[in-house]
């Protein structure tokens, strides 16, 4: 797979990159990617912690070290866990607890579904992935405010101009 040159002085490339940083920068504090976006977005939520949370391009084997623990608690199934078992990088999309979120739309407020996750599972450090084709979707909006609050990192994924989720963000792609 050809990798994109991110040093070519194109905006979105600018933007894409400063993205690629934070998240660096986050996961090497130990931090953890939360995703959110509504309908075609939420299916991306899903699809992209579904390749941070296992290998992507190329594998993420375990250590030698890491084999012998599972192997020490796994019997028969030692060299399954160990042959196939991958490193991910700490992804949660916030769509898929439905159950909690029509708790939270229930319970509280629609709108919220996604900013009380953040709240509850986002920690000073964190990334949170904002995916909205205008960028005016409220429940977005309030999940970016919540992670602003928490001292969370926003990276918004945006239709053009961003709309009113671009000056909640960080970074806007």
């Amino acid at each position: 797979m050809q990798q994109p040159d991110l040093n070519n002085g194109n905006s979105q490339h600018d933007s894409l990159k400063a993205a690629v940083e934070k998240l660096i920068a986050s996961y090497d504090a130990g931090g953890t990617l939360l995703i959110c976006g509504n309908g075609g977005s939420a299916a991306d939520c899903e699809h992209i912690v579904g390749e941070l949370m296992k290998g992507f391009c190329r594998r993420r084997p375990l250590t030698a070290d890491d084999k012998n623990k599972l192997a020490a608690f796994s019997g028969d199934d030692a060299a399954l866990l160990a042959d196939k078992l991958q490193y991910g990088l700490p992804a949660l999309s916030l769509v898929s607890h439905s159950a909690l979120i029509t708790a939270i739309a229930n319970d509280l407020d629609g709108s919220l579904i996604f900013a009380q996750q953040v709240w509850a599972l986002g920690k000073a450090g964190d990334v949170l992935l904002a995916i909205s084709t205008s960028g005016n979707s409220r429940n977005i909006l309030l999940a970016a405010k919540a992670a602003r609050a928490k001292d969370m990192a926003v990276i918004g994924l945006t239709g053009a101009g961003g709309g009113q989720l671009a000056p909640l963000c960080d970074v806007l792609i």
